[in-house]
């Protein structure tokens, strides 16, 4: 496919690098001659130098012959006007990257005024996600699938717990929670894991479970169960300002710091009902001051990830349950890691998820849907849920007669909203959708690629 991207920012450099890895021809546009010459230099793609917004410019891109046109600049006016030229040039499809609140409320409108096929917001969806992992504290991330009925959850395999030791085949049985390892990394190696492997102290594991039974994992495995109450939000951007907003309306006692005085009043303003700190969030006077270890979540957020890694460091270390750390530049998260940041999340991933999906869903040609696509293990994993039809080969055939290819697992089955985790004698249906995992590198887009050729 052709697709054209206008911003070169962190979410641009992003879907360039994973995007071109997909094998798309892509071009790319930013009015920065330096981020333009380092993304010429590091990926094989065509670079642009200029305004997005040009008519002229997106013309030199062949936008009118682009399949999808990506407008993902800071700016949320100029992504629409960009995607509202490219639309008039005839480029198939638009998406916008949109993160004002105030646009945020009113984007179904917006949407169809400027033919927009998407948008995407990634302060918005790294708000939900910190969110999602606040109501249930025991897990370090959580990925739905079937609408939601179902999710692959990431743990820590601690030594003396209740899962060393285990083998997967006796897992259910042990922790009497229909569930499946779906992944595990075992120091620097990923594993797409076989019933015979046993769990080690320190494997990092990926489990499908239905969303239902969530509770009764973390029962099992003796986990925290219980949500946050009070939590404290270092950092007073757009995230801060989503994830306060929903975590107030579930009664949750929330606490801003923020070192800008404008910011702060700004929240102050919008959030009524949260304490808002204008102070130095980095600062251990600061964080002690404000009883950080009588929180039971803290949330680092501000924009620098040093920043973040130091205030998480500090919040293990002073004992709070749950540290969740927001983090841009990913390469080096084994470091975070081992400095007991395990909790993370990445707007611009975030985002890329949500970008690439839509790619992978304009590429099918009549075969399986692709529903969603989650990035596992730091993107070593792939999950993708797709859509069982008539042309799927194996359909109602058992699935200990059919042979995958290596390295892939089909982790669950949703049929009628009916979840299953999958046995040898399950089969697939027309109309099920299914959620494969894979190790990154294998690009799935039909549910018959999964399959071992005869």
């Amino acid at each position: 496919m052709k697709i054209v991207i206008i911003g070169g920012g962190k979410v641009g450099t992003e879907l360039a690098h994973q995007l071109s890895n997909e094998e798309h021809d892509i071009v790319l546009i930013d009015n920065n001659r330096r981020v333009v010459k380092f993304l010429s230099d590091t990926l094989d793609m065509l670079t642009i130098y200029g305004n997005g917004a040009s008519l002229e410019l997106q013309r030199q891109a062949n936008v009118d012959e682009a399949d999808l046109l990506l407008a993902v600049t800071p700016q949320d006016e100029l992504n629409m006007i960009c995607c509202i030229i490219a639309k008039k040039l005839g480029c198939k499809n638009t998406i916008a990257r949109v993160r004002n609140p105030e646009y945020a409320r009113q984007m179904y409108f917006i949407r169809d005024l400027l033919a927009l096929n998407m948008h995407v917001n990634p302060e918005w969806s790294t708000a939900r996600e910190i969110f999602r992992l606040m109501q249930y504290p025991g897990f370090l991330r959580r990925d739905s699938f079937a609408k939601g009925r179902v999710e692959i959850v990431e743990l820590d395999v601690h030594k003396g717990g209740a899962l060393e030791g285990v083998m997967l085949s006796e897992l259910p049985k042990k922790l009497k929670v229909k569930i499946l390892v779906c992944a595990i990394q075992r120091g620097s190696e990923v594993l797409i894991p076989g019933g015979n492997i046993r769990l080690l102290a320190n494997d990092r594991i990926h489990v499908t479970a239905p969303t239902a039974e969530l509770v009764s994992l973390l029962s099992s495995i003796g986990l925290r169960q219980r949500r946050s109450k009070n939590a404290m939000l270092i950092g007073g951007s757009r995230i801060t300002r989503y994830l306060a907003e929903s975590l107030i309306k579930t009664g949750t006692n929330v606490k801003i710091i923020e070192l800008d005085s404008n910011k702060s009043v700004s929240l102050a303003e919008h959030l009524p009902q949260a304490t808002i700190i204008n102070a130095d969030g980095t600062s251990q006077i600061t964080l002690n001051a404000e009883n950080i270890s009588q929180m039971d979540t803290v949330v680092a957020l501000t924009n620098m990830d040093e920043e973040n890694l130091i205030i998480s460091m500090y919040a293990k270390h002073v004992g709070v349950k749950q540290v969740i750390t927001k983090l841009n530049r990913m390469e080096y998260v084994d470091l975070f890691r081992s400095n007991g940041v395990d909790c993370i999340v990445s707007p611009k991933h975030l985002c890329a998820q949500e970008i690439v999906r839509y790619v992978r869903a304009m590429q099918n040609t009549g075969g399986s849907e692709v529903l969603s696509v989650h990035h596992l293990l730091d993107g070593k994993v792939e999950a993708v849920e797709m859509r069982v039809t008539e042309r799927t080969r194996y359909h109602d055939v058992p699935l200990k007669d059919i042979k995958l290819k290596p390295n892939l697992l089909l982790a669950c089955i949703n049929r009628m909203d009916r979840i299953i985790i999958p046995s040898g004698g399950d089969v697939m249906k027309p109309g099920d959708t299914v959620v494969v995992v894979t190790l990154a590198g294998r690009v799935i887009l039909d549910l018959n690629d999964i399959f071992q050729e005869s």
